[in-house]
């Protein structure tokens, strides 16, 4: 049985008004058309609790949208400019050779998601993890990423790896909080920022995994005032690099 993708939040129709990106194609078309762009910022859909339609949709899709605005300028990117979710179910999953899952802590996979996924991962996919905090929410992602992978192990991305210098030369790991938490700089007390990852068996990156820590809502809010320019211009900086690093490797 083809298993249906969540429903999408509601968004304005895109022809009654200007916009200074280019145009949007319709999810059908884009899948007829995946490649004519190099790069594709593609949000990975899947099963599990949370709000507009499951934890994967947080942020989405301003995030995405004022993520490619940015990193479009900072690395000469020539990418799609819109937002691209896609199914772990969908076969058209493997077109994209980036995806971004976020709020796995609420993740619930099905077993067409578990096989999506790690045959995404083994055909050559790069996965970046992020925004979840503390040992429930690495519990659930764990539980979820061993139905994938059972026997792969999760080791530290220490600052020596070379994705910290692919783009940007980054110094430290920051833990970036969402915009309500700035002044806390945290969402869980207690909790320190770690980047992990999974190798394949040539010894490949295959999944970043940003714990303890919110990019995306940094993305998102890198434009109010709230929010500090110290967190959101490493949150840009770790994207960049994660990015180049991904297509290079």
């Amino acid at each position: 049985m083809t298993q249906q993708a969540p429903q999408l939040s509601p968004q304005a129709d895109r022809s009654i008004f200007s916009d200074p990106r280019g145009p949007y194609l319709p999810p059908d078309e884009l899948r007829r058309t995946a490649g004519r762009f190099p790069f594709y910022w593609t949000r990975a859909m899947y099963s599990g609790n949370g709000w507009r339609g499951g934890s994967w949709a947080v942020d989405f899709p301003k995030s995405d949208q004022q993520f490619l605005i940015v990193i479009k300028r900072l690395v000469r990117l020539n990418a799609y400019d819109w937002e691209n979710p896609v199914g772990l179910w969908d076969p058209d999953l493997r077109r994209f050779p980036l995806i971004y899952m976020l709020e796995v802590g609420g993740m619930n996979l099905t077993e067409v998601e578990v096989e999506g996924l790690r045959s995404y991962m083994e055909a050559g996919g790069f996965v970046i993890v992020d925004d979840f905090w503390g040992p429930r929410e690495w519990d659930i992602f764990m539980y979820n990423i061993r139905r994938v992978f059972p026997g792969k192990a999760i080791v530290d991305i220490d600052l020596d790896h070379p994705i910290y210098s692919a783009y940007y030369n980054i110094e430290e790991v920051v833990q970036v909080p969402a915009v309500n938490n700035v002044y806390q700089r945290t969402e869980c007390y207690g909790c320190f920022p770690q980047v992990k990852g999974m190798y394949d068996d040539d010894g490949r990156l295959m999944m970043m995994i940003n714990f303890n820590t919110d990019l995306g809502d940094a993305w998102e809010w890198a434009e109010d005032p709230r929010y500090p320019l110290d967190l959101s211009t490493y949150a840009y900086q770790m994207g960049a690099n994660m990015i180049v690093y991904a297509m290079t490797h």
